[in-house]
């Protein structure tokens, strides 16, 4: 199954961006995004679960960032506001099946999508 993210691109600091993730013919996913800034690991940033549309969100993102779905289009969004140039990195939507309770771990996921760079100046 391929996961299709879009939406990065290179914007001023405080600026926004919303990223999309199309996964396309799949229902009961829960879905997340993580980041990769080059040279470090990929970390978690949000989800949100299938069943209960739970969203948790990683510390350094709470309050500016928000996950979102629309299940009629099989796609989930980052809405990210007041960027800052440490949000700089490649974004990766994940998925899984059913619900997910250990959501910051990369193994938790199946399906991953190509990744979206988000770049943003000072």
């Amino acid at each position: 199954v391929q996961l299709q993210a879009s939406g990065g691109g290179l914007v001023q600091a405080g600026g926004s961006l919303r990223l999309s993730c199309l996964a396309p013919g799949r229902t009961r996913i829960s879905y997340a995004w993580f980041r990769q800034a080059s040279g470090k690991e990929r970390e978690f940033v949000a989800v949100i679960t299938w069943s209960l549309g739970s969203r948790y969100y990683a510390d350094h993102v709470k309050g500016r960032f928000t996950i979102s779905r629309d299940n009629a289009k099989n796609t989930v969004y980052l809405q990210m506001n007041s960027l800052k140039p440490e949000d700089t990195a490649v974004y990766y939507c994940a998925s899984r099946y059913g619900d997910v309770s250990d959501y910051a771990r990369t193994g938790a996921y199946d399906y991953w999508g190509q990744g979206t760079q988000v770049t943003v100046s000072s």
